[in-house]
């Protein structure tokens, strides 16, 4: 059924209980088709997209953002806890459905206790005051990443897929901590890790005719100089001194800059006829990044950046503004440069990088960051994800996606004892005041719902970091058993799902546009 506005908006407005019931009902439902996804038994969700198409997925902020509910009340209350899983995804990548399932469970005990006399403020104040104690709780609980954990956070992060899980953990071992894994769509039905050795900018071939390497179609040059110039080489001449440099010392040279048509000609013809080793290639970046894109390259290859529109004379170019590499491969999209080792300045370069993606919240921002820091890291994995159709290939990178952003979670602030058991760990150590249990309460939830998802009898009293491996059954020390969650992810959780509780328990009055059924249907 389709509906009319008005032109001016008619509000609906709702009061007191009759609004709270309301918006707690379309939380329930929102997380009620969330929840189930919830651990390593949780359940697919089947739902149907824009087109009609139906799309399965245990992703559970895809589910959520799936979610439109009919009554426009019930609705308000679903968005809200979509922007809790909105956040947390956001903040640390993964965690959408416990951040979820926290809120639903810290609404409910916040109803019971204004039922039993406590005020909305002193609510608020204790769950606030008990919200510091379980995030120093969690990290005085966090232990450094070390050998199989990184596979066992990749693989719980993908639902319990050992095999994906471990191609995850293997990227992130052969790229290091600084280095960035990225996901793209494998071109056969196989799921596998490239890493490239090196930086990876994104430049390809200026021209066929400086191929080398005919049968794989690229351009190789063996231990090569690099030229990086921002501004346009207008002729020759410019370049004149760094030529016979080059030739000279018998290397190859890799020029980083515009080259007007001209200079590429006749440094073709040189090319064709044997005199130079030589590859062009255009300045990687554009607009404001291209700066920054020539000046990291500058930073690992060793070279300066030489512009003549910043007042750099070209005529005045010498060989110390040469950079060097160990090799260079330049097909039709990329070129990839490998390194014989680290130059002077990159670790700085790496930590002011560091710092930006650290405070920025921008999206677009914050790839390029990444992007960035992937090339100054001198690897870049890239998980090509394969599946045996487009239904299974979409559900596989939702939960790829995920593990790659819980793994960087993990290496960056550590993990605790997973399955909900650090959050239920924490419920049971901290004392707290009557408002602040209501906290302690619902801490407990993302660890029962996994064990209802799994079907197993619920068991609350345990030694501290043991749980139930619901794959087994049995009751075992989470850690050692591999079963972990990134502390970043589950104190993102948290604080998402109790700021959105605490707001939605905060509201007396709920205004809604009023919904007109249109008569032409």
């Amino acid at each position: 059924m389709e509906y009319n506005l008005p032109s001016e908006l008619v509000k609906d407005l709702a009061f007191g209980v009759d609004a709270k019931d309301k918006v707690i009902t379309g939380v329930n439902k929102l997380a009620r088709a969330v929840k189930s996804t919830l651990g390593a038994s949780g359940k697919c969700v089947i739902y149907e997209d824009g087109r009609g198409k139906p799309v399965i997925t245990k992703d559970g902020v895809t589910v959520a953002e799936s979610v439109v509910l009919y009554d426009p009340v019930e609705n308000m209350g679903a968005t809200l806890i979509k922007e809790a899983a909105r956040n947390t995804v956001k903040e640390a990548g993964d965690g959408t459905t416990t951040a979820t399932v926290l809120a639903e469970a810290l609404i409910k005990q916040i109803d019971i206790a204004v039922a039993n006399g406590l005020t909305i403020r002193e609510i608020k104040d204790g769950v606030n005051e008990t919200l510091d104690s379980v995030i120093n709780y969690l990290n005085n609980s966090a232990i450094d990443v070390k050998g199989d954990m990184l596979k066992s956070v990749s693989a719980i992060s993908c639902n319990n897929d050992k095999e994906l899980g471990k191609i995850i953990s293997d990227a992130y071992d052969k790229v290091g901590k600084n280095g960035v894994v990225l996901m793209e769509e494998s071109p056969t039905e196989d799921t596998y890790v490239e890493v490239v050795d090196g930086a990876q900018i994104d430049c390809g071939l200026t021209s066929l005719h400086f191929v080398t390497n005919t049968d794989r179609h690229v351009s190789e040059l063996e231990n090569p100089l690099v030229l990086t110039v921002s501004s346009e080489i207008p002729n020759v001449r410019k370049i004149q001194g760094i030529l016979e440099y080059v030739i000279k010392n018998n290397r190859s040279l890799l020029i980083v800059a515009p080259v007007a048509q001209q200079v590429k000609s006749a440094l073709l013809m040189n090319k064709v006829k044997g005199n130079i080793k030589i590859n062009i290639i255009d300045p990687p970046g554009f607009g404001p990044t291209k700066k920054d894109a020539m000046e990291d390259l500058a930073i690992l290859t060793g070279s300066t950046v030489l512009n003549e529109e910043l007042g750099d004379d070209l005529d005045l170019m010498k060989p110390e503004h040469l950079g060097e590499a160990e090799f260079s491969i330049t097909d039709d999209r990329n070129t990839v440069i490998t390194l014989e080792g680290m130059t002077d300045g990159i670790e700085g370069r790496i930590d002011e990088l560091n710092g930006k993606l650290a405070k920025e919240k921008n999206g677009f921002i914050k790839k390029k960051l990444e992007q960035r820091l992937a090339t100054l890291s001198g690897s870049v994995g890239i998980i090509k994800v394969g599946a045996g159709s487009k239904v299974e290939l979409k559900e596989k990178k939702d939960r790829t996606e995920d593990a790659i952003y819980a793994t960087k979670a993990a290496l960056k602030e550590g993990i605790v004892s997973g399955g909900g058991i650090a959050l239920l760990n924490a419920s049971q150590k901290i004392s707290t005041s009557p408002a602040g249990e209501v906290l302690l309460k619902a801490l407990s939830s993302p660890y029962e719902t996994i064990l209802d998802n799994a079907g197993l009898m619920i068991n609350l009293d345990m030694k501290e970091g043991y749980g139930c491996d619901v794959i087994s059954g049995k009751f075992v020390n989470m850690i050692k058993e591999g079963i972990i969650d990134p502390v970043l992810v589950t104190k993102s959780a948290l604080k998402n799902a109790v700021s959105v509780a605490l707001t939605v328990m905060s509201a007396d009055c709920v205004i809604s546009n009023i919904r007109i059924p249109d008569a032409s249907n």
